[in-house]
């Protein structure tokens, strides 16, 4: 709905095609390394990140993963200690951190924070529940994060 509505959330946002009239346009031939630019914007109280953040310290594959993209220089001990799912995707490029939150990149027209799945309730509080979201339907938006 977010295509019609024009503004809803970034949970239930649809992926928009990869082309020139996309805001989140990347090109194909472009280094993975690409900068993640917001398209949705939120109000969001510091301790929700502060909860996703130190959630990372409990998961050995964020918990690796921070290091990693904290480095200038990789260790490819740590690159090897992620699990072989992880580890493909950050060979490929996928995975960026930016002010200590990590995203990974599913294919050019879809990113996505990484969260321990604790923290899915809080998700959708944070990113859904608000009046301001543009959707009243909270048990959709639920079970699509669960997935």
């Amino acid at each position: 709905m977010g295509i019609f509505i024009k503004n809803a959330d970034g949970l239930s946002r649809l992926t928009l095609p990869n082309d020139i009239d996309n805001p989140a346009y990347v090109p194909e031939e472009a280094s993975p390394q690409i900068p993640i630019e917001g398209i949705s914007v939120t109000d969001l109280r510091t301790t929700f990140f502060e909860e996703v953040t130190n959630s990372y310290t409990q998961d050995r594959n964020c918990s690796i993963l921070c290091q990693l993209l904290n480095k200038d220089c990789k260790e490819n001990s740590l690159i090897h200690a992620l699990d072989e799912v992880w580890k493909k995707s950050y060979d490929e490029g996928r995975f960026h951190l930016m002010n200590g939150i990590i995203y990974h990149r599913t294919k050019h027209t879809c990113v996505i924070t990484v969260v321990d799945r604790s923290l899915i309730n809080l998700v959708v509080k944070e990113c859904h529940d608000s009046p301001f979201s543009g959707h009243l339907s909270e048990d959709r938006t639920r079970e699509e994060v669960k997935t």
